[in-house]
Protein backbone atom coordinates (compact mmCIF):
# COMPACT_ATOMS: atom_id res chain seq x y z
CA UNK A 1 0.00 0.00 0.00
CA UNK A 2 1.45 3.20 -0.65
CA UNK A 3 1.66 5.90 2.05
CA UNK A 4 0.95 9.33 1.36
CA UNK A 5 3.50 12.03 2.78
CA UNK A 6 1.32 14.92 4.42
CA UNK A 7 3.35 18.11 4.02
CA UNK A 8 3.85 19.98 7.01
CA UNK A 9 2.69 23.84 7.83
CA UNK A 10 0.94 24.43 4.08
CA UNK A 11 -1.55 26.91 5.50
CA UNK A 12 1.49 28.65 6.81
CA UNK A 13 3.53 28.75 3.67
CA UNK A 14 0.86 29.25 1.51
CA UNK A 15 0.23 32.52 3.53
CA UNK A 16 3.92 33.82 3.45
CA UNK A 17 4.97 32.57 0.08
CA UNK A 18 1.74 33.57 -1.78
CA UNK A 19 2.62 35.20 -5.23
CA UNK A 20 1.64 38.46 -6.06
CA UNK A 21 -1.66 39.39 -7.52
CA UNK A 22 -2.07 38.41 -10.88
CA UNK A 23 1.76 37.98 -11.12
CA UNK A 24 3.40 35.41 -13.57
CA UNK A 25 5.63 34.47 -10.70
CA UNK A 26 7.91 31.65 -10.76
CA UNK A 27 8.22 29.65 -7.43
CA UNK A 28 11.34 27.04 -6.72
CA UNK A 29 10.08 24.10 -4.98
CA UNK A 30 13.37 23.11 -3.31
CA UNK A 31 12.67 19.90 -1.13
CA UNK A 32 9.84 18.68 -3.89
CA UNK A 33 9.50 15.22 -1.94
CA UNK A 34 6.05 14.18 -3.32
CA UNK A 35 4.88 17.55 -3.94
CA UNK A 36 2.23 18.29 -1.42
CA UNK A 37 3.59 22.09 -1.28
CA UNK A 38 3.92 22.84 -4.74
CA UNK A 39 0.77 21.00 -5.51
CA UNK A 40 -0.82 23.55 -3.16
CA UNK A 41 0.46 26.47 -4.75
CA UNK A 42 -0.25 25.33 -8.55
CA UNK A 43 -4.15 24.71 -7.33
CA UNK A 44 -4.19 27.66 -5.70
CA UNK A 45 -2.72 30.10 -7.66
CA UNK A 46 -3.25 29.46 -11.78
CA UNK A 47 -0.67 31.66 -13.39
CA UNK A 48 2.21 30.76 -10.97
CA UNK A 49 4.86 28.38 -12.22
CA UNK A 50 7.08 25.61 -10.48
CA UNK A 51 10.39 24.25 -10.22
CA UNK A 52 10.76 21.04 -8.62
CA UNK A 53 14.32 19.83 -7.40
CA UNK A 54 14.77 16.42 -5.54
CA UNK A 55 17.74 13.92 -5.67
CA UNK A 56 15.96 11.19 -4.80
CA UNK A 57 14.63 9.92 -8.86
CA UNK A 58 12.25 7.35 -7.28
CA UNK A 59 10.51 10.13 -4.94
CA UNK A 60 10.52 12.36 -7.99
CA UNK A 61 8.44 10.31 -10.55
CA UNK A 62 5.87 10.28 -7.69
CA UNK A 63 6.11 13.86 -7.69
CA UNK A 64 5.42 13.42 -11.91
CA UNK A 65 2.54 11.13 -10.79
CA UNK A 66 0.69 13.27 -8.76
CA UNK A 67 1.45 16.51 -10.34
CA UNK A 68 0.39 15.32 -13.57
CA UNK A 69 -2.58 17.88 -14.20
CA UNK A 70 -0.03 20.94 -13.86
CA UNK A 71 2.51 19.28 -16.52
CA UNK A 72 2.68 22.91 -18.30
CA UNK A 73 3.50 24.83 -15.54
CA UNK A 74 5.85 22.47 -13.65
CA UNK A 75 9.53 21.42 -14.12
CA UNK A 76 11.69 19.70 -12.73
CA UNK A 77 15.25 18.99 -12.02
CA UNK A 78 16.87 16.07 -10.73
CA UNK A 79 19.94 17.09 -8.26
CA UNK A 80 20.73 18.49 -4.72
CA UNK A 81 19.25 21.62 -4.36
CA UNK A 82 22.76 23.97 -3.26
CA UNK A 83 23.88 22.27 -6.98
CA UNK A 84 20.84 24.12 -8.64
CA UNK A 85 21.63 27.03 -7.38
CA UNK A 86 24.75 27.24 -8.44
CA UNK A 87 24.17 25.79 -11.95
CA UNK A 88 20.83 27.66 -12.25
CA UNK A 89 20.22 25.77 -15.22
CA UNK A 90 16.81 27.35 -15.93
CA UNK A 91 18.83 30.55 -16.08
CA UNK A 92 15.72 32.52 -13.75
CA UNK A 93 15.14 34.29 -10.96
CA UNK A 94 12.26 33.43 -8.95
CA UNK A 95 10.08 35.40 -6.61
CA UNK A 96 9.24 32.57 -4.27
CA UNK A 97 11.52 29.92 -2.61
CA UNK A 98 10.70 26.90 -0.34
CA UNK A 99 13.14 24.50 1.43
CA UNK A 100 11.23 21.78 3.69
CA UNK A 101 13.89 20.05 5.05
CA UNK A 102 12.15 17.73 6.24
CA UNK A 103 12.15 13.32 5.15
CA UNK A 104 9.70 12.09 3.21
CA UNK A 105 7.74 9.38 5.33
CA UNK A 106 8.29 6.89 1.88
CA UNK A 107 11.85 6.96 2.60
CA UNK A 108 11.04 5.64 6.03
CA UNK A 109 8.13 3.73 5.62
CA UNK A 110 9.18 2.42 1.70
CA UNK A 111 12.18 3.47 0.08
CA UNK A 112 14.41 0.04 1.40
CA UNK A 113 17.73 2.07 2.50
CA UNK A 114 17.13 1.78 6.07
CA UNK A 115 15.73 5.31 7.16
CA UNK A 116 12.92 3.42 9.66
CA UNK A 117 15.01 1.90 12.85
CA UNK A 118 12.21 -0.74 13.38
CA UNK A 119 13.15 -2.06 9.31
CA UNK A 120 15.22 -5.10 8.38
CA UNK A 121 16.64 -3.11 5.31
CA UNK A 122 19.99 -2.52 4.06
CA UNK A 123 21.71 -0.01 6.44
CA UNK A 124 22.10 2.69 3.61
CA UNK A 125 20.24 5.84 4.19
CA UNK A 126 21.57 8.02 1.30
CA UNK A 127 18.99 9.79 -1.10
CA UNK A 128 21.14 9.41 -3.47
CA UNK A 129 22.76 5.36 -3.28
CA UNK A 130 24.87 5.84 -6.28
CA UNK A 131 27.08 7.75 -4.42
CA UNK A 132 29.58 8.46 -1.00
CA UNK A 133 29.65 6.39 2.30
CA UNK A 134 26.37 4.35 3.29
CA UNK A 135 25.21 4.78 6.82
CA UNK A 136 26.32 1.11 6.86
CA UNK A 137 30.30 1.93 5.78
CA UNK A 138 30.17 4.53 7.92
CA UNK A 139 28.92 2.23 11.64
CA UNK A 140 30.95 -0.86 9.98
CA UNK A 141 34.49 0.97 9.20
CA UNK A 142 35.15 4.08 11.24
CA UNK A 143 36.77 3.95 14.42
CA UNK A 144 35.27 3.91 17.33
CA UNK A 145 36.04 7.85 18.59
CA UNK A 146 34.75 9.01 14.50
CA UNK A 147 31.57 7.43 15.22
CA UNK A 148 31.31 8.63 18.49
CA UNK A 149 31.58 11.98 17.29
CA UNK A 150 29.37 11.83 14.49
CA UNK A 151 26.45 11.09 16.44
CA UNK A 152 27.61 13.84 18.87
CA UNK A 153 28.13 16.17 16.53
CA UNK A 154 25.15 15.04 14.17
CA UNK A 155 22.22 13.97 16.70
CA UNK A 156 23.45 15.68 19.90
CA UNK A 157 23.47 12.23 21.29
CA UNK A 158 24.77 12.51 25.02
CA UNK A 159 25.68 8.42 25.33
CA UNK A 160 27.48 8.92 21.48
CA UNK A 161 30.63 7.11 23.79
CA UNK A 162 28.85 4.04 24.88
CA UNK A 163 27.00 3.82 21.74
CA UNK A 164 29.70 3.80 19.46
CA UNK A 165 31.89 1.69 22.11
CA UNK A 166 29.00 -0.83 21.63
CA UNK A 167 29.00 -0.68 17.98
CA UNK A 168 32.32 -1.53 17.13
CA UNK A 169 32.31 -4.51 20.25
CA UNK A 170 29.61 -6.14 17.68
CA UNK A 171 30.80 -5.75 14.64
CA UNK A 172 33.76 -7.56 15.74
CA UNK A 173 31.54 -10.83 15.45
CA UNK A 174 29.33 -9.66 12.75
CA UNK A 175 29.03 -6.72 10.65
CA UNK A 176 25.84 -3.99 10.73
CA UNK A 177 23.92 -5.22 7.57
CA UNK A 178 20.26 -3.45 8.67
CA UNK A 179 18.45 -0.61 9.98
CA UNK A 180 17.09 -2.92 12.65
CA UNK A 181 20.26 -4.15 13.85
CA UNK A 182 22.07 -1.38 14.65
CA UNK A 183 19.02 0.24 16.18
CA UNK A 184 18.92 -2.82 18.67
CA UNK A 185 22.78 -2.43 19.38
CA UNK A 186 21.79 1.43 20.45
CA UNK A 187 19.36 0.39 22.75
CA UNK A 188 21.24 -2.46 24.58
CA UNK A 189 24.06 0.50 25.22
CA UNK A 190 21.96 3.34 26.58
CA UNK A 191 20.94 3.04 30.21
CA UNK A 192 17.87 1.81 31.27
CA UNK A 193 15.99 4.36 31.79
CA UNK A 194 16.77 6.03 28.43
CA UNK A 195 15.47 3.21 26.51
CA UNK A 196 11.41 3.99 27.32
CA UNK A 197 11.34 7.90 26.80
CA UNK A 198 9.66 9.52 24.66
CA UNK A 199 11.30 8.96 21.30
CA UNK A 200 13.44 5.61 20.70
CA UNK A 201 16.87 5.68 21.93
CA UNK A 202 17.96 5.11 18.05
CA UNK A 203 16.52 8.26 16.84
CA UNK A 204 19.57 10.70 17.40
CA UNK A 205 21.95 8.42 16.09
CA UNK A 206 19.83 7.49 12.72
CA UNK A 207 19.40 11.26 12.42
CA UNK A 208 23.11 11.85 12.58
CA UNK A 209 23.97 8.69 10.48
CA UNK A 210 21.31 10.20 7.81
CA UNK A 211 22.83 13.96 8.11
CA UNK A 212 26.30 13.12 7.72
CA UNK A 213 25.33 10.23 4.63
CA UNK A 214 24.01 12.67 2.98
CA UNK A 215 26.13 16.44 3.98
CA UNK A 216 22.89 17.56 4.73
CA UNK A 217 24.50 20.79 7.16
CA UNK A 218 26.93 22.10 4.33
CA UNK A 219 24.00 21.33 1.88
CA UNK A 220 21.57 23.71 4.01
CA UNK A 221 24.32 26.25 4.36
CA UNK A 222 25.38 26.99 1.00
CA UNK A 223 22.06 26.22 -0.25
CA UNK A 224 20.74 29.60 1.93
CA UNK A 225 23.18 31.84 0.41
CA UNK A 226 22.70 30.38 -3.25
CA UNK A 227 19.34 30.92 -3.17
CA UNK A 228 19.08 34.33 -1.50
CA UNK A 229 21.57 35.37 -4.63
CA UNK A 230 19.29 33.84 -6.94
CA UNK A 231 16.24 35.28 -5.38
CA UNK A 232 14.56 38.55 -6.64
CA UNK A 233 14.52 41.65 -5.03
CA UNK A 234 11.40 41.73 -3.07
CA UNK A 235 10.86 38.21 -3.19
CA UNK A 236 10.70 35.84 -0.15
CA UNK A 237 12.45 32.74 0.65
CA UNK A 238 11.31 30.55 3.27
CA UNK A 239 12.65 27.47 5.29
CA UNK A 240 11.14 24.74 7.39
CA UNK A 241 13.23 23.19 9.74
CA UNK A 242 13.03 19.99 11.64
CA UNK A 243 15.95 20.19 14.59
CA UNK A 244 17.86 22.66 15.93
CA UNK A 245 21.20 22.37 13.82
CA UNK A 246 19.56 23.02 10.61
CA UNK A 247 17.52 25.46 12.71
CA UNK A 248 20.71 27.33 13.53
CA UNK A 249 21.98 27.84 9.99
CA UNK A 250 19.11 29.44 9.14
CA UNK A 251 18.86 31.55 11.72
CA UNK A 252 22.33 32.85 11.57
CA UNK A 253 22.19 33.32 7.11
CA UNK A 254 18.68 35.80 8.33
CA UNK A 255 19.97 37.46 10.60
CA UNK A 256 22.95 38.60 8.62
CA UNK A 257 20.98 39.69 5.42
CA UNK A 258 19.41 41.78 7.84
CA UNK A 259 21.99 43.43 9.04
CA UNK A 260 22.37 47.13 8.04
CA UNK A 261 25.99 46.69 7.75
CA UNK A 262 28.55 43.58 7.07
CA UNK A 263 31.85 45.20 8.15
CA UNK A 264 34.05 43.91 10.28
CA UNK A 265 33.40 45.82 14.11
CA UNK A 266 37.03 46.85 13.94
CA UNK A 267 36.87 48.73 11.20
CA UNK A 268 36.01 52.45 11.99
CA UNK A 269 33.94 53.18 8.65
CA UNK A 270 31.29 51.18 6.87
CA UNK A 271 32.32 51.08 3.34
CA UNK A 272 29.68 48.03 2.54
CA UNK A 273 26.85 50.60 1.54
CA UNK A 274 25.55 50.16 4.75
CA UNK A 275 21.79 48.24 3.92
CA UNK A 276 20.21 45.46 4.63
CA UNK A 277 19.93 42.66 2.29
CA UNK A 278 16.65 41.27 3.66
CA UNK A 279 13.89 41.43 6.15
CA UNK A 280 12.94 39.04 8.35
CA UNK A 281 9.47 38.16 8.30
CA UNK A 282 9.06 35.52 11.07
CA UNK A 283 10.72 37.29 14.20
CA UNK A 284 9.98 34.26 15.60
CA UNK A 285 9.99 30.97 13.83
CA UNK A 286 6.90 30.23 13.11
CA UNK A 287 5.30 26.13 14.58
CA UNK A 288 2.72 24.01 14.17
CA UNK A 289 -0.56 24.64 15.58
CA UNK A 290 -1.68 21.95 17.74
CA UNK A 291 -4.95 20.46 15.70
CA UNK A 292 -1.81 20.05 12.91
CA UNK A 293 0.88 18.23 15.45
CA UNK A 294 -1.93 15.96 16.42
CA UNK A 295 -3.41 15.16 13.14
CA UNK A 296 0.39 15.84 11.30
CA UNK A 297 2.79 14.28 14.30
CA UNK A 298 5.90 14.98 12.21
CA UNK A 299 5.28 18.78 12.51
CA UNK A 300 5.44 19.20 16.40
CA UNK A 301 9.34 20.14 15.45
CA UNK A 302 8.56 21.94 12.69
CA UNK A 303 10.07 25.53 12.68
CA UNK A 304 8.83 27.82 9.67
CA UNK A 305 11.21 30.86 8.99
CA UNK A 306 10.89 33.64 5.94
CA UNK A 307 13.00 36.43 4.85
CA UNK A 308 11.96 39.26 2.38
CA UNK A 309 14.88 40.14 -0.04
CA UNK A 310 15.18 43.68 -0.24
CA UNK A 311 18.17 44.52 -3.03
CA UNK A 312 20.81 42.30 -4.21
CA UNK A 313 23.75 44.32 -2.84
CA UNK A 314 24.18 46.75 0.39
CA UNK A 315 24.98 49.67 -2.12
CA UNK A 316 21.39 49.47 -3.85
CA UNK A 317 18.80 51.46 -3.19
Amino acid sequence: MDIVHKPVMVEEVVDYLKPEPNADSLLVDCTLGEGGHSERFLSDFPQLRVIGIDRDPDIQQKARIRLASFEDRMQYFLGWYDEYFNLNPMGERPDRILFDLGISVFHYAQSGRGFSFSSDEPLDMRLDNTEGESAGDVVNRRSEGEIADIFFRYGEERYSRRIAARIVAERKNSPFLTAKQLADAIWHAVPNQYRHGRIHPATRCFQALRIMVNHELDRVERAVQASFRVLKPGGRLGVISFHSLEDRIVKKAFREYSRNCSCPPEQPICNCGGRALGSILTKKPLVATELECRNNPPSRSAKFRVIQKLRDTRMDQ
